[in-house]
């Protein structure tokens, strides 16, 4: 039997609100293994984001409370290691590629200085290494004229070399899990099939574990090796992505697929 690199024993999320608490998550559990893609998806408020997020703790600590569960990355326990540890393991062990890297990119700094920050920060690089090994992970991750790139601004890319910028940060690091979160969503549909091509790429080069964070049912048949369902905060079917489209057990997965768009022949 394979080790998971990544392991999530019945985690929940509440948000303490105004208004009451919020179940985000309901005790879900998943494990990601190196060398694969894990999709997880479900409709918006399914509680995807909110548990990746919790891998690397993001969620805003108050409201974000988590009352059970263990997110176990090589033993060690995510949800209680001190800050001073877990900063240790964002961008180093686990990295994370958002959505919109117009708000996850520093548009006051150039995107190069940003790339080579990991490195300085995780590896001790100085100035200059760092900013070599910068223009290499932009050249890897096919940004053109790299050198000229890394001394941009992220306003002077197009959305698809910044969603690339994104990636190549997070991937300097050498982690050995990557959680992309919605990572095309804002793309179009050729930049979008560049960029899935690219993870898959990246890795099959790196042996990583790659989860994939998604409500697009289309994507994950092309690029997932296993799925994992999402709805109201729980897993409500999980497996092989074949074996999950093909012979979904539960209505609520049936329906996700019914309501994917199909081109059917004209008549």
């Amino acid at each position: 039997m394979k080790t998971p690199v990544l392991e999530i024993r019945d985690l929940h999320v509440d948000f303490e609100l105004s208004a009451g608490p919020v179940h985000a998550v309901r005790g879900i559990s998943l494990l990601a293994y190196a060398g694969e893609t894990l999709a997880v998806v479900g409709e918006s408020g399914s509680g995807k984001s909110a548990s990746m997020l919790a891998v690397l703790r993001l969620n805003p600590e108050p409201p974000c409370t988590y009352p059970g569960g263990e997110i176990l990355l090589d033993g060690r326990d995510l949800l209680v290691l001190p800050e001073k540890q877990l900063r240790e393991v964002r961008g180093n062990d686990v990295a994370m590629v958002f959505q919109d890297p117009m708000t996850s990119l520093d548009p006051l700094q150039k995107v190069g200085n940003q790339v080579a920050e990991v490195l300085r920060r995780h590896r001790g690089a100085s100035r200059g290494e760092a900013r070599a090994e910068a223009v290499r992970a932009l050249d890897e991750v096919g940004i053109p004229d790299p050198e000229l790139r890394a001394r941009q601004y992220p306003h002077e890319l197009s959305g698809g070399l910044r969603q690339r910028v994104m990636i190549a940060t997070a991937l300097v690091g050498r982690p050995r899990v990557l959680i992309a979160d919605e990572p095309t969503t804002a793309l179009d549909v050729t930049v979008q099939r560049q960029i899935l091509d690219l993870l898959a790429d990246l890795r099959a080069r790196h042996g990583m574990a790659v989860v994939l964070v998604t409500h697009d049912l289309g994507v994950v048949a092309e690029t997932a090796d296993r799925v994992v369902v999402m709805n109201d905060g729980r897993v409500v079917e999980h497996g092989p992505v074949g074996q999950v489209f093909d012979t979904p057990r539960e209505q609520y997965t049936r329906d996700l697929l019914a309501a994917t768009p199909r081109l059917e022949p004209t008549p």
